[in-house]
């Protein structure tokens, strides 16, 4: 899938997803990502939803985030209530829906200067 111009004026922008691989301005990263519109954090360890752990929460919580979307690979999954009650314990706003869905939705709040970060499943 190939994405519009953006109008981020130097935040990261994801240019393109597919086969696991994203493009993230010029850079091409196969595997798991966690992304703002400051920081690529690389994170191949991360291929299924069950991957995800505390270390990877904290990396998420330090990027100070107002929402975060986690992309689930290609079919959207869901977890369990206090895997997100951490988010909402936190004044913070989360949302799980397919890695393709993250993409654009991250795409369009970096471009409204949200506080975003996605943390993406290829």
């Amino acid at each position: 899938m190939r994405f519009t111009q953006d109008t981020t004026d130097g935040a990261h922008v994801i240019r393109s997803y597919a086969d696991g691989e994203f493009r993230v301005d010029d850079r091409r990263i196969r595997g798991g990502l966690i992304l703002s519109a400051t920081e690529i954090l690389e994170a191949p360890e991360l291929r299924v939803f069950e991957d995800f752990g505390a270390a990877h929460l904290e990396r998420i919580f330090a990027m100070n985030p107002e929402v975060v979307l986690l992309g689930t690979g290609a079919a959207p999954r869901f977890p369990e209530p206090a895997f997100t009650a951490r988010f909402w314990s936190r004044g913070i706003g989360f949302e799980a829906m397919t890695t393709e869905a993250a993409c654009r939705t991250f795409n369009v709040l970096i471009a409204e200067r949200r506080r975003a970060v996605a943390a993406l499943l290829p």
